[in-house]
């Protein structure tokens, strides 16, 4: 037999459940970018962390870092299926990227779940 208590116990659950999920979406926020070159285009993501050492949190912040270095290590994402079958991007490949007088970084923004790279 239910009591009186196991509904609220329940809703309370499913309270904290979805609360720890948003904090871990939080916690594991990619920051995604288009590099354009004359020959292509790449989407990357970078963590609020790499972010930060790269000296700010947007694309100016990736472009300054990759012209004063004159090359960044960073992953590459692509759209796959996920377990559940929904769209997502994921990391395929850590790969370095090169400054060129012809590149662009731009903020890149999708509706798929982003998988956070390693």
């Amino acid at each position: 037999m239910l009591s009186r208590c196991d509904p609220i116990k329940g809703a309370a659950v499913a309270l904290l459940t979805l609360s720890i999920q948003g904090a871990w979406a939080q916690e594991t926020r990619m920051n995604l970018f288009k590099i354009v070159t004359i020959k292509d285009e790449i989407v990357v993501g970078l963590s609020a962390e790499e972010l930060q050492a790269l000296g700010g949190n947007d694309a100016s912040a990736v472009a300054h870092a990759l012209a004063q270095k004159g090359d960044l290590t960073v992953w590459q994402y692509n759209v796959h299926r996920g377990p559940n079958g929904e769209l997502q991007l994921a990391p395929t490949a850590k790969i370095g990227i090169l400054a060129n007088a012809s590149l662009r970084v731009e903020p890149y923004t999708t509706p798929c779940q982003i998988v956070p790279h390693p």
